[in-house]
């Protein structure tokens, strides 16, 4: 089966990106991989701290996933699964990619109201023509409506 990744983060353009993998993922009888990426400057704190934070984190990602997962699997059938990493997000998105020979397709949200893409479509696409699956953009301004069109 092949899976959609999509990288769930405080952005707004997350949430189309979200939409956009689970449709397709129904549609075409794939699965959804939903990468969460804790960056490694949360954690520049005494040992106990950080480890507080972190496990903060982790819960507030959890708590997020499953808005999202609950939306997947009761609008779209699909039920996703959530995976954490620690590090710099490029860095840990190419190493879900590589880790994960089901993921077929990366979809990343693009921001909206003019302030360019994002930093994760602008660092990605500077190198798409060498990663080893397809990235999608979806903007940022799309209604739901257009969305379920074009899935």
């Amino acid at each position: 089966m092949r899976k959609f990744l999509v990288v769930l983060d405080d952005s707004r353009e997350c949430l189309n990106a979200m939409r956009f993998a689970a449709m397709r993922a129904a549609k075409t009888g794939g699965g959804v991989t939903i990468l969460s990426v804790i960056p490694p400057d949360e954690f520049n704190h005494w040992i106990g701290v950080a480890d507080l934070m972190r496990a903060e984190a982790r819960e507030r990602i959890e708590v997020h996933f499953e808005v999202f997962a609950k939306w997947m699997r009761d609008r779209q059938n699909v039920d996703p699964e959530l995976v954490i990493r620690e590090g710099e997000a490029v860095d840990q998105i190419l190493a879900q990619v590589e880790a994960d020979p089901m993921i077929g397709v990366l979809v990343l949200g693009a921001g909206a109201e003019g302030k360019g893409p994002g930093p994760l479509v602008a660092q990605l696409s500077r190198s798409a023509g060498d990663l080893p699956i397809p990235i999608t953009i979806v903007p940022g301004n799309l209604s739901k409506e257009k969305l379920e069109e074009i899935t």
